[in-house]
């Protein structure tokens, strides 16, 4: 086993539960009904703080997700951000479950614009 390995191990097994959480429906708040998800999960070498990069689908066909948008799908993060640390300190048996760390992963949004830069020039 390499050097490394047990937080790649847990920054896998936090995405899992977060992107599960948002499948089921255990999140409540209403910004969550859209199309959420989790595409990374960046855990510190010591496990005290997990960076969870979340993306989202816009609500607008065509349309890139707004800053208010992106601002407010962080800010439901944030209110639940003590019941997803719960349910993963349930979930992975740790002494310390990790800080968490929401923030919005905008290269989904940076590869739209590079398709529909190279379909112009196709053109």
């Amino acid at each position: 086993m390499g050097r490394g390995y047990r937080h790649q191990m847990l920054a896998e097994e936090i995405r899992k539960i977060v992107s599960s959480m948002l499948v089921t429906g255990e999140l409540k708040d209403p910004v969550f009904n859209s199309m959420i998800g989790v595409s990374g999960v960046d855990v510190t070498r010591d496990g005290s703080y997990a960076t969870i990069y979340v993306t989202a689908l816009s609500s607008r066909p065509g349309r890139e997700n707004t800053d208010e948008d992106r601002q407010e799908i962080l800010d439901a993060f944030e209110r639940a951000k003590g019941f997803i640390r719960t349910t993963i300190g349930k979930n992975v048996k740790l002494r310390y479950t990790p800080e968490l760390i929401f923030k919005f992963d905008t290269s989904f949004d940076y590869g739209a614009k590079m398709d529909k830069i190279l379909d112009e020039l196709n053109k």
